[in-house]
């Protein structure tokens, strides 16, 4: 292999790691950066409902305003109609004075109903977002422990393949050895007769030399007519 291409490989190794790494380091910086999501959620959660508190202690003290407004514009009637003027302008300055409370705690009120409706609005994206970020995240998760499952038992599967191979050349070389063995105990037998004459004696036996040897038919049908004719 060239420098070059050695080098290349190298890179090839070095970047395939420091992918791996980040890969690794990505997973955690989405559970930490899911984690403030959420946290930040509950913040604008409690926001909200401070606010939605606040819309109502305005509502009802508008109601209270205008409650007060219609209560001194009656008297103002009242007394007007009684004659009593002063008493009627009086009431009639309260009314306006009223009034003028009223329009600005309708614009505050004003205020807290936006303020809570785009609150509200955002509020239910964030969450959309979080929920879809966090179905991502699972769906990732789950998938990295199905595949290194998968991988475990693939080399499980290998390793038994191997375990059986090793096996089958054991025993192969088992009978060898065997096979091996038998033969030697064969040889040192026929070594061993060789040695002690027998081997010999048999074949003068075979040879009809000596008796007890095996005679065929015709030799034997000789044996019989010669002791005939002597007889």
């Amino acid at each position: 292999m060239s420098l070059k291409k050695l080098w290349t490989a190298l890179r090839g190794a070095v970047n395939e790691g420091t992918e791996a790494i980040a890969d690794s380091q990505s997973l955690r910086i989405l559970d930490q950066e899911l984690r403030d999501a959420k946290t930040e959620l509950k913040a604008c959660d409690e926001n909200l409902t401070k606010i939605m508190a606040k819309r109502k202690l305005a509502e009802n003290k508008a109601s209270a305003l205008q409650a007060d407004i219609d209560n001194y514009t009656n008297h103002a009637i009242a007394a007007s109609e009684k004659g009593d003027e002063a008493l009627a302008i009086e009431c009639a300055e309260r009314v306006a004075d009223l009034e003028s409370q009223l329009e600005m705690e309708q614009s505050i009120l004003q205020g807290f109903k936006s303020s809570e409706t785009t609150l509200k609005s955002n509020i239910s994206k964030a969450k959309a977002n979080v929920r879809r970020m966090e179905q991502q995240i699972d769906q990732i998760k789950a998938t990295e422990s199905v595949q290194k499952a998968q991988v475990a038992v693939s080399s499980r599967h290998m390793g038994a393949n191997s375990k059986v191979k090793t096996a089958l050349d054991s025993m192969e070389r088992i009978k060898a050895k065997q096979q091996q063995r038998a033969a030697e105990l064969e040889a040192a037998e026929e070594l061993a007769t060789e040695e002690s004459g027998s081997s010999l004696d048999a074949k003068l036996k075979q040879a009809g030399i000596t008796p007890g040897g095996q005679v065929n038919g015709s030799d034997k049908l000789a044996q019989l007519l010669a002791k005939r004719t002597q007889a």
